[in-house]
């Protein structure tokens, strides 16, 4: 990782390829730290998927055939209604719930409503608390309850104990609602367990069989998104650019984790670095001209009119076409030219020092967040089950998509702003606030945050108004439920994915009273080794062999971690290192 051949893509403010010193560019422009995955998803060879008494890989396919089909008898098995919400409401958690989506449409279109008891105060207050946080506008009583639940919540959490504890601070952190299903998953593997009322081992089995086969499948795309970038990123030779392919793929992942949307997943994490290097250059690099040149040809988007771009855009512009030609035509043209516009907006701002109004600001920024764009994309790489009215929907700029995009830009700038700015943008909603309302900082954020929370109740309400487009509008809701997670704290886990200060594990300097798991668990549901513990995974090198275990250990030391510092975590972890226990997936089963 130190090697500085590796030390790819800093920036500098003055073009070396032009001889020439850059006039009018940023003067300070921000110094990216290099990828903190150096070059192991390029030399990263997926081993054979060994698990489950070192099963081979079609063993496990067919086992996991095998227990779909056991699980799926449950729902006839089971006669109440709150059995058949509480199997609902494991599988999905567990997120395995993409295998059985007929029989829960069919349990969900049978139930009406239904009361469940519970013997647990605390587990009630976290039920309501998890509910609550799915209101809509004007729903003062629900908001009541969100203030009523946590309140209580945090009185009772440090008396709880495992596993109900680290649920209650997961929902703290992240409300169920918001939190991203395959995050959730690797957290709830470890809970679900004999002591849960509603436990089936033929269900956690299956769970344990479909993560790590999902899990393979992703570890090998990420080598072939890898190596694209490595052979991009060598041609265009920017060197001011964030080098972030590993995390716009976990975004991507994000979005939609199942076998059947690989190319869903390439498209979209082709689509997220290509949109990030176009946001560097209007951000940190390019001048005034240029940015205005550089609008004009991506609202042409004609090879022709690169004369009027700088040498190093020109072969950056092509680059940026010929990856678009992939997907150009299921892509609406004007998508494209009005971000490209917004951006530009932005850029004008920023190099006249003017300040826009709170509301100028918002109008602009939020869709130069790209997430029409983004929602088109998301869709596109769906399918032919993504019908013309489904389009249609996303790229008309619905409250709900919109909504998205305040979410977006919104944590964006509460990161930024409490970082420092850590880009040279335009003034961001937070600073825009400040001065047109003369108020604190700490009133600003707090006015913001309170237009997230507003957001968040308009995409609520798109799951009710628009049901039949529900899948589609839930993975829109994952662009939302991703910013959740990569801004937490407020913090920028992508432009910053690396330590800020040396963390050793165990240390009491590193527990900085707040906790960054969701983010560290986003990665390790790609980069950790398989569960349940395989024994021989261990001694491989790379992040590779992070273990399970090690998760339950980092899981309570409570760090402040980027996606990145996954990496700079493995380092005080020795390859050697073996897990205490060995767990099978087929225990009793011979």
């Amino acid at each position: 990782m130190d090697d500085p051949s590796k030390q790819r893509r800093w920036h500098s403010t003055e073009n070396k390829s032009e001889g020439r010193t850059r006039q009018h560019a940023p003067k300070a422009a921000p110094e990216f730290h290099p990828t903190v995955w150096g070059d192991f998803f390029i030399n990263y060879e997926p081993q054979p998927l060994q698990a489950c008494m070192l099963r081979p890989e079609k063993w496990m396919r067919e086992r996991s055939d095998q227990l779909r089909k056991d699980v799926s008898q449950l729902f006839d098995a089971f006669d109440g209604v709150a059995e058949k919400m509480n199997l609902v409401d494991t599988l999905q958690r567990l997120g395995i719930d993409h295998l059985f989506e007929e029989e829960i449409a069919t349990t969900l279109n049978t139930i009406h409503g239904a009361e469940f008891d519970s013997p647990s105060l605390h587990d009630v207050a976290l039920r309501l608390y998890n509910a609550a946080n799915l209101l809509t506008h004007n729903e003062e009583a629900l908001q009541e309850a969100i203030l009523f639940s946590r309140h209580h919540l945090e009185l009772m959490k440090s008396n709880l104990k495992s596993p109900l504890a680290e649920q209650v601070s997961r929902a703290l952190q992240i409300p169920l609602s918001r939190n991203l299903k395959r995050v959730e998953a690797l957290s709830y593997i470890l809970e679900y367990n004999v002591h849960e009322q509603t436990y089936n081992p033929s269900i956690l089995e299956l769970a344990k069989l479909d993560f790590n086969l999902l899990q393979h499948i992703h570890q090998r795309e990420l080598k072939t998104i890898t190596q694209w970038w490595e052979d991009l990123s060598n041609d265009i030779g920017l060197d001011y650019i964030r080098d972030r392919i590993v995390e716009c793929y976990f975004w991507s992942y994000s979005m939609y984790f199942e076998e059947e949307y690989t190319r869903a997943r390439m498209i979209l994490a082709k689509f997220f670095m290509l949109t990030s290097l176009l946001d560097d250059t209007y951000d940190t690099h390019a001048t005034l001209e240029e940015c205005r040149n550089l609008n004009v040809a991506i609202q042409s988007w004609d090879e022709s009119d690169i004369s009027v771009l700088p040498d190093y855009l020109k072969k950056f512009f092509l680059k940026v076409m010929s990856n678009f030609v992939e997907f150009e035509n299921e892509l609406e043209p004007h998508i494209r030219h009005r971000n490209a516009y917004n951006r530009k907006v932005e850029a004008e701002w920023f190099h006249h020092n003017y300040v826009p109004s709170f509301k100028e600001q918002i109008e602009v920024s939020v869709m130069s967040a790209g997430i029409q764009a983004l929602s088109v994309c998301i869709l596109v790489g769906m399918g032919n089950i993504v019908t013309e009215e489904t389009l249609e929907w996303a790229i008309g700029n619905n409250d709900a998509v919109r909504a998205g995009g305040e979410v977006a830009r919104f944590m964006d700038d509460m990161a930024a702003f409490k970082n420092g700015r850590n880009k040279l943008d335009v003034a961001s909603s937070v600073e825009c606030y400040i001065k047109e309302y003369n108020v604190t900082s700490e009133v600003a954020l707090a006015k913001i945050g309170s237009l997230v929370e507003d957001a968040w109740k308009t995409i609520n309400q798109a799951h009710i108004d628009r049901r039949e487009l529900l899948p589609f509008v839930h993975r829109v809701t994952n662009l939302s439920r991703s910013m959740a997670i990569l801004f937490l704290d407020k913090r920028d886990a992508y432009t910053y994915t690396r330590p800020r200060e040396a963390v050793v594990l165990g240390s009491p300097s590193s527990a900085r009273g707040t906790t960054w798991v969701p983010v560290l668990v986003l990665a390790l549901t790609i980069v950790g080794s398989t569960v349940p513990h395989v024994a021989d995974g261990v001694g491989t090198s790379g992040p590779t062999s992070l273990t399970y275990h090690v998760l339950e250990n980092i899981y309570t030391l409570k760090f402040s971690l980027g996606i990145g510092e996954v990496i700079t975590m493995y380092a005080f972890f020795k390859p050697s290192w073996t897990p205490n226990t060995t767990v099978t997936c087929d225990q009793g089963n011979k």
